[in-house]
């Protein structure tokens, strides 16, 4: 248990002191455009006006952070200049937001590789052991239209915007994310959103929007591994020169593991330009559906789902509870929404959205460095009072030593 004077804890408390430093760097950044030497408003101090947003709830809008960027201790505090609304409403569309990846990167860094993730001991320690690193792979639109509004005023352009993002399931944390309109189609489908960030040595864990053979092929080219839920009636190729002998264990019985057969997607007779080019490997789980899901059920009722892997030699229990810490990535996108308040959008540009997400993500890691477990609203509440004077140190610090103990236990 941390000391409460333990100076270290105490500065890591102070979230956007212990970020000036590393936004101190995107100073320069867009300044090729001011010939005559006159900015003030440079993409750290815009970025931190930002990060201001989620740790002070009353701050809405641009105009808001104008307005608190007249007063002298926000400025003293902060580090910043004072802000006109035009200038901040341009330097969202000026400021590379490609920028901020370096600092998230450099955030993860100092998170341990199993932190606040919810979850019982036993599963955490099982997931550990995988080789590739279990991440979940979604989207969630950001934006959309009351449907009156949307049916009178609405044109093609106002279909929102969708932040595609990849969440690592055993340190509780985003570790990529990148925003496009929310049309789907082209670049913005999230199979090509996926196909262009992939990265070496992960398992992608996916739902069934995902399901594409090109895609899993690309996966397994890039060094990675997948796990994916398909349609139940999918065409499965059983091979059986290697399927002989192969039954579920009781473990994956236990699991509600109802089959698990090695082969390929596809029929011979298929149309598709591209099949899958390696071996994979088809589980059917059964599980009890719920009641108020998939229209009217009965009590008990049960369903089934389909996996697809790569994963030949990993227990097929193991593959199942992976794709149970799937949904991680659904709280993951309750909490940006509902808790940080990034339903409502302070910029209407691809670039100040995409802006306001990154410091999303980087508010999101400075408080899990603050806090060793996974943060409650309660917490996040009393970091918010913390920043704003509220709270004193020792009171925060335990709180967090109080949950901490609760978490371990």
């Amino acid at each position: 248990m941390a000391d409460a004077a333990e100076p270290d804890r105490v500065e890591g408390l102070r979230l956007l002191q212990r970020v000036d430093s590393l936004l101190e760097r995107l100073r320069g950044d867009g300044c090729e455009r001011d010939r005559a030497g006159n900015r003030t408003l440079f993409f750290n101090h815009a970025c931190t006006l930002i990060l201001l947003t989620f740790f002070n709830p009353s701050m809405t809008s641009l105009r808001d952070l104008q307005r608190a960027s007249r007063l002298a201790s926000v400025r003293r505090k902060l580090r910043c200049s004072q802000a006109s609304l035009g200038s901040l409403s341009e330097s969202l569309r000026v400021f590379d937001p490609e920028r901020l990846v370096e600092i998230i990167q450099e955030l993860l860094g100092k998170i341990p590789d199993v932190s606040g993730t919810s979850g019982s001991p036993a599963a955490l320690r099982q997931l550990s052991q995988l080789k590739p690193i279990p991440t979940a792979v979604d989207g969630t639109l950001l934006r959309q239209l009351p449907q009156i509004t949307q049916a009178c005023y609405a044109t093609r352009k106002d279909r929102g915007w969708k932040l595609h993002t990849h969440f690592e399931v055993l340190r509780g944390v985003p570790v990529r994310a990148r925003v496009t309109d929310a049309s789907g189609r082209g670049a913005a489908n999230e199979k090509a959103v996926l196909r262009t960030s992939l990265e070496s040595d992960r398992c992608y864990v996916m739902d069934r929007g995902y399901e594409d053979f090109s895609l899993f092929n690309a996966i397994v080219a890039a060094g990675s591994s997948y796990v994916c839920r398909v349609r139940n009636d999918h065409h499965f190729r059983v091979d059986h020169d290697v399927q002989a002998g192969r039954s579920p264990s009781a473990e994956a019985r236990a699991a509600g593991v109802l089959s698990d057969e090695l082969g390929r997607m596809g029929s011979d007779k298929s149309r598709r330009i591209e099949h899958p080019d390696h071996l994979q490997r088809r589980i059917v789980i059964q599980f009890a559906a719920h009641p108020k899901r998939g229209g009217r059920r009965r009590q008990g009722a049960t369903q089934e789902i389909v996996l697809v892997t790569n994963l030949r030699d990993v227990p097929a229990e193991i593959i199942v509870l992976l794709y149970r810490f799937r949904w991680l990535i659904e709280l993951f996108f309750r909490w940006l929404k509902c808790v940080l308040g990034c339903r409502h959008l302070i910029s209407e540009s691809a670039r100040g959205i995409e802006i306001q997400m990154y410091c999303a993500l980087i508010a999101c890691l400075l408080i899990q460095l603050a806090c060793p477990f996974k943060p409650n609203q309660w917490t996040y509440k009393l970091l918010c009072l913390y920043q704003q004077g509220w709270v004193t140190d020792e009171e925060l610090l335990a709180h967090i030593q109080e949950r901490a103990a609760t978490h371990t236990n």
